[in-house]
């Protein structure tokens, strides 16, 4: 049976180069390392994995290819589970990353058109970046907050309850 590519492996570039960190980077990976017993290095991988994001914008094939090397594992075990959260970003995104909710609860209470107001507001489609590299808007699975839908997570930050005035008023203050 032949792979078949899918729109989102596609868009991962696959290639043997490894980055490299500063040493200051290297220890911060250690010391998560010493949170998790030896032989269960792989428990560290979700800590490291927002440390090659934070230092190299996304998670990329170099940065992948560190880590199995740093946790002896293979590339695939890296990217079976930084592809499987949305967290983890596998293409650069905006200053703004704003991920809008589309599941049950949020769908319901209005997130289509909630995620067409911000995305002409931004003259982007979801899953694009603004020209200026400001904003990305994503459309993702639940995160976590159904009793305040419609919502959405701008970095660590959920914004619930949304209007299209919320909306215009949480663009506002990031522009």
């Amino acid at each position: 049976m032949a792979t078949v590519a899918t729109d989102y492996t596609n868009k991962v570039k696959v290639t043997d180069e490894v980055a490299e960190f500063p040493e200051s980077v290297v220890e911060e990976m250690r010391s998560h390392l010493t949170k998790y017993p030896k032989d269960r290095s792989r428990s560290a991988l979700i800590p490291l994995l927002f440390v090659i994001q934070r230092e190299r914008g996304y998670i990329d094939n170099p940065g992948v290819n560190y880590l199995a090397q740093f946790l002896n594992l293979e590339v695939t075990d890296i990217w079976e589970t930084a592809t499987f959260y949305s967290m983890f970003n596998m293409h650069p995104v905006g200053k703004y990353h704003i991920q809008m909710c589309k599941t049950l609860s949020c769908k319901i209470m209005g997130e289509p058109e909630l995620t067409d107001h911000i995305c002409s507001k931004l003259g982007i489609k979801a899953g694009e970046t603004t020209e200026d590299g400001k904003f990305t808007v994503t459309r993702v699975e639940c995160l976590g907050s159904c009793g305040t839908a419609p919502m959405m997570q701008i970095g660590f930050d959920y914004h619930e309850n949304l209007t299209k005035e919320k909306l215009d008023q949480i663009i506002e203050e990031c522009e």
